[in-house]
């Protein structure tokens, strides 16, 4: 029986064997056959006479071939059309190439199929015979590794005595052969370590690399289909090969020496695409390894870490790397049939991305991975600024560990990690425990990065500036995210944290001073570190001192930025200032905003908005006289409405204190409201003029914050009204100087001052403003008459009209009128006159509608007496108006 079972297994392993024959033996045939056919039709032909042609020119010598185009390098030879814009060669997946590979797996599909049996063949040999153990272990691996190396000599005669190339009719078999070898010694290796448990995992990982090797130098002389099946054989095997390991870590090495072996394989090739086969496949493959074993997860990490740096070293061929060409990001505003990173590069990129990903968004379940984590983020980040200073095309990679170091820190904040558990529970139990050095190892990196790109700023031959600005800005911005998310001062206390913000701000110092001693007159980069060092001593005032003190330092930044600009002239100080007054006015209405500022101290609370209007009057002032009209017209609106808000808040104070409502249900404060919400409205409205896409937002920032005011004056004309309400808060104040001027004659000297003062409002905007702003006099002037004949106590409508009151509203329309027609006669402005006209026109029917019923005595005559001699005074008025305007004046339309 077991010879049977023998017999069974050579047949097994000899049909795929055979099936290659059988296909050289009819690929011989058909070829021999075709030669025939055309031989005696050959045969058949007349052969012409030969005559005279004119010689082409540059015509190419019958065994001259075309050259070959590098894939790993944009060609620029001959400038090409503009409308035929090219993909470079090196782009991997395009679609052509889909559509050939394609075709070629349709016509050639039995190569793949042929591979594939014989790679499993010897993988299956080395597993045959375990149930009935007819060989022992170790001659199982052996038969396999002698099947491997059996096909790899098999593929080295047929390469040698019948060729390789497309020509041949052995094409590709030298490949399939020695293709499955190496996957079949591959395979018996696996299985010596991880089936048999032969072999420990160094000399499994030294036969590997010797294996890789052979690989390596086959590759270099076979065509780019047994790279192929070598990396895909390579990395399936040891999911085919199974069994079980306490610890398989060492097949992360494994994986990596696989795609060692392939970049080195296309390093030289350079077909471009094996490149990314062996990344792509290396990254699955310890992605399944780590998923089917999660103990291995810091092997997993140290591996798509080293794959990054091979990945920029290998392609290369140089020790320390030297990407030449436009850089990655560069593609953002590539102009069209621009140049396009090289391969290389992009193979380089896309690996640090792939493995700052990975490592960045991983959980560390323990201390050492943390500590791993920390250690391979800022590691790859300072090797690609040292290591990789010659790259200038991997300048923008660095950006992303960089970036993931930030993640992860915060992270594991937010998700209250192993340890910030450790960091926070410190002094929790024993007061008496040692300083937790967590905070201040991770702020000594941050530095430690900000020092490393401010020594590649100062090496740079580009984006010095840039480089610069990192320098600036990695400390802090990890400083920042540790104080959001780790709360240092809650556990080592606010002094000691606001220590390490201090010690950043001087470092920043030294970064300027620095900058400022080589640069000369050229201050960017001066400025940018001076800029954070502020940032940095603001931070320690937040750290230690209250919120107010926060927005009071973000003012002083904003003042600095622009006395920087106007000493040193430098523009882009502009978008520094565009960024304060945004979060300015963010901490003034919102956070902690309005709610904080009407139950704050008064000092306190005037002295952050004293503070933001004087620094935005005095931003405004230093930038004046420089043409930056974006940073002026910012400052200049946020003055204005900062200004108007903090009077507004300072007389809702004053009011609260005499304890009768306040400002959510009282007319006074409603209007206060009213007020604040239509500053910041008429401030969003007067940068419209700045115009860009930003001006959406401006639309419907305005749109937002009129919206608001409306509805506070729509409540202060309603519910909120002492007329209309008679639970409403009461009327304080003497007559005239009262709490309804504040809540309806204030709001409309503050919409038509606005609208005035913004020369670019739309037409139709300064014809609403102006009109609400009329309809808001009109009602506080006649609440402002009954106030004076009633009192607080009779503003409700229900206790009636006196005479006395109602004779006043007549005076008041003919006076109101009065002053119409002479602003019309002043202005000369038609539109004017006629207003006035109308303002008479009501004040004569409320005379003979109203007053003659309701007035008696003598107020009746005079009320009649005053109407008759207004009414012919203003006749005369009106007919002297009307012939001094000539109709061939045009007046106009609004003022």
């Amino acid at each position: 029986m077991e010879s049977l079972l023998v017999l069974v297994g050579l047949i097994v392993l000899a049909i795929p064997v055979a099936i290659v024959v059988l296909m050289v033996g009819q690929v011989r045939l058909r070829r021999r056959v075709e030669q025939l056919e055309r031989h005696l039709l050959s045969l058949g032909e007349a052969v012409p006479e030969p005559r005279a042609e004119p010689p082409k020119p540059e015509a190419r010598k019958p065994m001259e071939k075309p050259e070959k185009a590098n894939p790993w390098v944009v060609s620029k030879g001959a400038p090409k059309e503009p409308s035929e814009e090219k993909p470079p060669a090196a782009v991997v997946f395009r679609a052509d190439r889909l559509t050939t590979l394609t075709a070629w797996l349709r016509e050639n599909w039995f190569y793949a199929v042929s591979a594939l049996s014989l790679a499993l063949a010897g993988i299956f040999l080395v597993q045959y015979g375990v149930e009935n153990g007819l060989l022992p272990p170790s001659a199982r691996v052996i038969a396999a590794l002698l099947f491997g190396a059996a096909l790899i000599c098999a593929g080295e005669v047929i390469r040698r005595k019948f060729g390789d190339d497309e020509a041949s009719s052995t094409a590709y078999l030298p490949s399939v052969f020695s293709g499955a070898g190496l996957v079949t010694l591959f395979g018996g290796i696996l299985a010596a370590r991880q089936l048999y448990d032969l072999i420990g995992p160094e000399f499994a990982l030294m036969a590997m690399i010797f294996i890789a090797l052979i690989g390596l130098v086959l590759g270099w002389f076979h065509g780019p289909l047994l790279a192929a099946i070598g990396l895909i054989g390579a990395f399936s095997a040891p999911f085919v090969v199974g069994g079980t390991s306490e610890n398989p870590s060492w097949l992360f090495a494994y994986f990596f020496v696989i795609a060692v072996l392939g970049l080195g394989v296309d390093t030289v090739r350079r077909w471009a695409w094996i490149s990314v086969l062996s990344l792509i496949g290396s990254y699955s493959a310890c992605l399944l390894l780590v998923l089917s074993s999660p103990l291995t997860e810091a092997a997993y990490l140290v591996c798509v870490t080293a794959l990054a740096v091979v990945a920029i070293a290998i392609p290369v061929r140089r020790i320390w790397p030297d990407h030449g060409g436009p850089m990655i990001s560069s593609v953002i505003w590539r102009k069209k049939g621009g140049d396009w990173p090289e391969f290389p590069t992009r193979l380089a990129f896309g690996a640090v991305a792939a493995s700052s990903a990975i490592v960045s968004v991983h959980w560390a379940d323990s201390s050492g991975e943390f500590w791993l984590g920390v250690i391979l983020l800022s590691g790859l980040t300072l090797g690609l600024m040292v290591w990789g200073q010659r790259a200038e095309a991997l300048q923008d990679a660095v950006a992303l560990p960089a970036l993931g170091l930030i993640w992860f820190v915060l992270m594991h904040g937010w998700d209250n990690g192993t340890v910030l558990r450790q960091f926070a529970e410190t002094y929790a139990e024993t007061p008496e425990a040692d300083y937790p050095w967590v905070i201040t190892i991770l702020t000594v990196l941050g530095a430690v990065v900000s020092i490393t790109a401010a020594w590649r700023s100062m090496r740079a031959q580009s984006y010095a500036a840039v480089w610069a600005a990192a320098a600036a800005v990695f400390a802090p911005v990890l400083a920042i995210a540790l104080e959001v998310s780790w709360m240092p001062s809650k556990v080592i206390g606010a002094y000691p944290w606001g220590l390490h913000a201090i010690a950043l701000g001087v470092l920043m110092v030294v970064f300027a001073e620095r900058f400022a001693r080589v640069d000369g007159d050229n201050r960017m980069r001066p400025a940018l570190a001076t800029l954070s060092a502020l940032s940095c001593l603001t931070f320690a005032c937040v750290i230690v001192l209250s919120s107010a003190a926060l927005t009071i330092a973000l003012v002083v930044m904003i003042v600095v930025a622009a006395a920087l600009d106007r000493k040193f002239t430098l523009p882009p100080m502009s978008w520094f200032i565009w960024a304060g007054v945004f979060t300015v006015t963010v901490r003034l209405v919102l956070d902690p905003g309005l709610d904080w500022a009407s139950t704050a101290p008064v000092v306190e609370m005037t002295l952050v908005y004293a503070a933001a209007t004087v620094g935005f009057l005095a931003g405004w002032l230093l930038v004046r006289p420089l043409d930056r009209p974006v940073a002026t017209l910012l400052l200049e609106s946020a003055a204005w409405a900062t200004g108007g808000i903090l009077l507004s808040l300072l007389l809702e104070r004053w009011l609260q204190s005499f304890g009768e409502g306040n400002a959510t249900n009282s007319h006074w404060g409603l209007g206060l409201l009213a007020i604040i919400w239509l500053l910041l409205a008429f401030a969003q409205i007067q940068r419209f003029e700045l115009g860009g896409k930003l001006n959406y937002a401006r639309y419907v920032l305005a749109a937002f914050f009129a919206g608001h005011g409306l509805l506070r004056l729509a409540q202060a004309l309603s519910d909120a009204n002492p007329l209309l309400n008679i639970v409403a808060p009461p009327v304080l104040g003497p007559p005239v100087l009262n709490t309804l001027a504040v809540a309806y004659l204030l709001p409309a000297l503050v919409i038509g001052f606005s609208v005035w003062r913004i020369h670019a409002s739309p037409l139709w905007l300064k014809r609403a403003s102006y009109g609400l702003s009329g309809v808001l006099a009109a009602v506080w002037l006649g609440l402002m008459i009954r106030h004076i004949w009633q009192g607080a106590s009779g503003m409700y409508e229900g206790n009636g009209v006196t005479q006395p009151e109602l004779y006043t509203y007549t005076m008041a329309l003919l006076v109101i009128g009065a002053v119409l027609f002479y602003q019309s006669l002043a202005l000369r402005s038609d539109v004017m006159r006629k207003a006035g006209l109308a303002v008479i026109g009501l004040a004569v029917a409320k005379v003979f509608l109203i007053d003659i019923a309701g007035l008696g005595g003598l107020i009746r005559v005079f009320s009649l007496l005053a109407l008759g001699l207004a009414l012919a005074g203003l006749a005369w008025l009106n007919r002297w108006a009307a012939l001094r305007h000539s109709p061939q004046d045009p007046e106009p339309l609004d003022q």
